[in-house]
């Protein structure tokens, strides 16, 4: 295995793994530490709405709340998005997508969907330095729950199709990565009996 320089092993592999959760799950730190170790992109749904507020010239929290009346900025997000899973799913080359709904959007282009999750609390003091206020995180994880449903039809609760979920509060984030790396190392397509199945999401209104 060659070394990259932060002394981690090399991941030879060409996966397109999705990585989702709900804040403060460690979902960056992960898919930084796993990108590298791969040698590939990630795309982050956060980053994408920072994007957005950008274009607006609006606050995280300005945007969140826009969002709460409105379809045209989850939808815009999502579209993006799925964009870049229809792409990447298509390119036999190592990838990362991470977003609350990731696994959803990639569906059976995604190689291995991860679900990453921790106990409220500890998500709440991972974000203690954020913009965003734990109060304003858990507002918005109810009311990102109930568009899914009204939007797409998806049921964020439902995790059965993940192949592989993590409480990131059980181990080192260091620990969360070799998690993952024995996962995608150990794959072997000519192993693999079947993902779960998941109907293609219709962004469009």
């Amino acid at each position: 295995m060659s070394e990259h320089d932060s002394g981690a092993p090399a991941i030879d592999s060409n996966l397109f793994v999705t990585v989702s959760g709900p804040p403060g799950c460690g979902a960056t730190a992960l898919c930084t530490r796993l990108s590298e170790a791969m040698d590939c992109p990630y795309v982050s749904g956060g980053d994408i709405f920072r994007d957005l507020a950008t274009d607006r010239d609006m606050t995280l929290t300005q945007l969140t709340a826009e969002a709460q009346g409105s379809e045209n900025i989850d939808r815009a997000l999502d579209q993006r998005l799925l964009s870049i899973a229809e792409k990447w799913g298509t390119t036999n080359r190592s990838f990362i997508l991470e977003s609350r709904l990731a696994g959803w959007l990639a569906g059976n282009r995604a190689d291995l969907r991860i679900w990453l999750d921790a106990p409220e609390e500890v998500r709440r003091d991972r974000i203690a330095d954020r913009e965003e206020t734990a109060a304003e995180m858990s507002v918005r994880e109810v009311n990102e729950a109930g568009r899914y449903q009204s939007y797409y039809d998806i049921d964020i609760d439902d995790r059965a199709f993940y192949d592989f979920q993590i409480n990131t509060a059980r181990w080192s984030k260091a620990g969360v990565l070799e998690l993952v790396r024995a996962a995608i190392e150990t794959y072997d397509p000519d192993d693999d009996e079947g993902a779960f199945e998941t109907a293609a999401v219709d962004i469009s209104e």
